[in-house]
């Protein structure tokens, strides 16, 4: 690699490694792609000091594996036209040499076609060392010393604690879109999440969230021809002050859209009784030639075909109005609930039953006589007197 090269590089690395979450956005990213089924990450210090991700899927080929370090090269594009329909989370061939030109990295593969692994160790992007290794199944990446060779860049990373738990958020979002791998994360030797893998979302999210917002969800679900949506939505007793516990993924990329975050804000809103945001976990499933994913340094935000073209829009209001209709439901159910509660509480009038004594002769029972006799009638005066 000639000094230009290499200073080319540099400048361009902040697209993908401006800071340590990114990074670890980006080497998660790759073993998601190789179909793995277990993924590990370690940081240490906020991921400037290290950060390790290793997984189990393809793995790279012997023969590969310093390819995968040179500039813009790929292996998710066959040719010109797959770059319109992108199905994999990352096509660029940017973020392996960018990261390697500002770290010590160390890259450790093996296929299942290979008997043996490879490592390889790269520092500020040259060469270090390349030999065999025996491993199992899949990769293993190291990335210690985050901008060491770029300390102007260093200085501006946010403060350990800041960046592990950007790091942690990251994580918690691309766990939640793929229930189907497990993941294991560890801060400075603790760990601080491990999802099962077991396809199931709901799992995922109690396992993120808690045993509480797992309760309090309901999902939802809307399909077409060339569009599904589905998720689900938190009831009000779980709506929060931030919009921390908003997610969603188009075609399983977690992204930010304020026209999609607006959609279902207005659907909550319109039967909510407080000033707060909703918790949801969103799902679009679209052709992939129907959005473009290439307008964003770190793909966090995508662009729809036409700029959401009024089909489109009608789709996502339809996406209002079923969770509207959905929640309204709940509520309703809610109140007579409340209602049945309310009537079972209430105290019941006991009548006592009056058994009549009819065994007793009441007829032989003299009249006390005297007390007729002794009865004064009124004179006509006293009554006119009284009128």
């Amino acid at each position: 690699m000639g000094r230009n090269d290499k200073v080319l590089i540099i400048n361009g690395s902040p697209r993908k490694s401006k800071n340590c979450h990114s990074v670890v956005k980006e080497l998660v990213e790759n073993s998601i792609d190789a179909n793995s089924k277990n993924i590990t990450i370690e940081i240490e210090e906020g991921g400037v000091a290290a950060i390790r991700v290793i997984d189990d899927g393809s793995g790279v080929h012997n023969l590969d594996i310093e390819k995968a370090f040179m500039p813009h090269a790929t292996s998710k594009i066959k040719n010109v036209d797959d770059i319109y329909s992108i199905n994999t989370l990352g096509f660029r061939g940017e973020a392996l040499p960018s990261i390697a030109s500002v770290s010590k990295l160390t890259f450790r593969s093996k296929p299942a076609e290979c008997d043996f692994g490879k490592e390889l160790v790269l520092e500020a992007g040259e060469k270090v060392s390349l030999n065999d290794i025996g491993m199992n199944n899949g990769s293993f990446i190291e990335v210690k010393d985050l901008f060491f060779n770029v300390p102007a860049r260093r200085k501006f990373l946010k403060s350990t604690s800041r960046e592990g738990s950007l790091i942690n958020d990251i994580i918690l979002r691309i766990a939640l879109c793929n229930p189907n791998i497990s993941f294991k994360l560890f801060n400075n030797g603790k760990k601080v999440l491990h999802t099962y893998g077991d396809g199931n979302l709901i799992n995922s999210i109690r396992t993120i969230y808690g045993k509480n917002i797992s309760e309090h969800v309901l999902p939802f679900k809307y399909e077409d021809d060339d569009l599904k949506i589905h998720g689900f939505i938190g009831k009000e007793i779980i709506a929060r002050g931030s919009r921390n516990n908003e997610s969603i993924f188009v075609n399983n990329r977690y992204i930010k859209n304020k026209t999609i975050v607006a959609a279902v804000e207005n659907a909550f809103k319109s039967f909510s009784t407080i000033s707060k945001f909703p918790f949801f976990v969103l799902f679009i499933d679209l052709p992939p030639e129907d959005i473009d994913v290439n307008i964003h340094p770190t793909k966090a935000e995508i662009k729809f075909k036409d700029e959401m073209i009024n089909v489109k829009q009608y789709k996502f209001v339809v996406l209002a109005f079923l969770m509207i209709s959905l929640m309204s439901f709940v509520l309703k159910e809610d109140i007579f609930n409340s209602f049945a509660e309310t009537k079972k509480s209430e105290p019941t009038e006991t009548i006592e039953e009056i058994k009549l004594d009819l065994d007793n002769n009441y007829i032989n029972d003299k009249i006390d006589e005297p007390l007729i006799q002794n009865k004064v009638e009124p004179s006509i005066n006293d009554i006119y007197n009284n009128i």
